[in-house]
């Protein structure tokens, strides 16, 4: 089986099933395990991957606007790997190759087979991997890998607290953006409350002025494709006045967002456990306690 990832959670799918020797090509995302890193990159993109978060989001409006891709597939490369298996994901089109382009060059592959991940919920990531798992003959190890992740988040909700702290998960944060799909679960696993969002749903552009009015105990930063260091840069930049006030009145914690949350893949229970290290104010590695460098006048 010769397999090729278009994005970083099916390839930590692939991985966690044992299936990592299939892999001969991720895309230019695809970071985990460490072992896959020296595969061929079949995608690219324009976007600067250090620009600020503003940055970022203008850029990829451009690019959409004007009708070229954010992601871009290497289609002589990806010919020329024969894959058997080529897994995509219909959940975001900005972190997706053009659903219609990859089944255009499968069908000049004999054979090759699309995949394409669906997940919005905790349910949809179980189906994702039950899926990858048959697709590689691995369904046993799927079973198994859901299972124990379900096991997992069991143990978790044991131990939640009695008053359930209500938390505000940041996804993004110029615009704002609260965290949707699949986070709004992860913190109830973690004993707490997501206020902004709902499960399922699309991430929700936010307004610190309003969101300060839901009153949260708890802010966790979890921002999509940015690591702690990196979020960190950017909670240094932000100079809304509305944001510095609410930031410096809750506890605040930094998640790996990149590692932990923004991927559908096994690794969201480990979200949910930093969620729940959060609610009682003890951070371990892949997250961290944020305080404001500059305080806010309320005169």
């Amino acid at each position: 089986m010769r397999v090729v990832s278009l994005l970083p959670a099916a390839t930590d799918i692939v991985a966690s099933l044992g299936g990592a020797g299939y892999l001969v090509g991720i895309s230019h995302e695809c970071d985990y395990p460490p072992s896959i890193r020296h595969l061929p990159r079949v995608t690219t993109t324009p976007i600067d991957p250090v620009a600020s978060s503003a940055t970022i989001n203008a850029e990829v409006r451009r690019l959409m606007e004007s009708g070229h891709p954010v992601i871009a597939i290497e289609a002589e490369q990806l010919l020329a790997l024969r894959p058997d298996l080529i897994v995509s994901q219909e959940l975001c089109e900005v972190c997706a190759v053009s659903d219609g382009q990859i089944h255009r060059l499968a069908a000049s592959l004999a054979g090759a087979w699309v995949l394409s991940l669906k997940a919005r919920t905790l349910d949809g990531i179980w189906s994702d991997i039950r899926a990858v798992g048959a697709a590689l003959g691995l369904a046993d190890e799927a079973d198994e890998l859901v299972l124990g992740s379900q096991s997992r988040l069991e143990r978790l909700r044991s131990g939640r607290p009695s008053q359930p702290p209500r938390i505000l998960c940041v996804e993004w944060l110029d615009p704002l953006y609260i965290a949707g799909h699949w986070v709004p679960e992860l913190v109830t696993c973690a004993g707490g409350i997501a206020v902004a969002s709902r499960t399922g749903a699309h991430s929700v552009q936010g307004d610190w002025a309003q969101l300060q009015k839901l009153e949260p105990d708890l802010i966790v930063v979890m921002l999509c494709g940015f690591d702690v260091s990196r979020a960190r840069r950017e909670l240094e930049l932000l100079d809304d006045p509305n944001a510095l006030e609410l930031l410096e009145g809750v506890p605040t914690y930094i998640i790996d967002g990149n590692a932990y949350t923004s991927r559908p893949g096994p690794r969201v229970v480990d979200g949910a456990i930093r969620i729940h290290s959060a609610i009682m104010g003890r951070p371990i590695r892949g997250m961290a306690r944020w305080r404001p460098q500059r305080r806010y006048s309320h005169s």
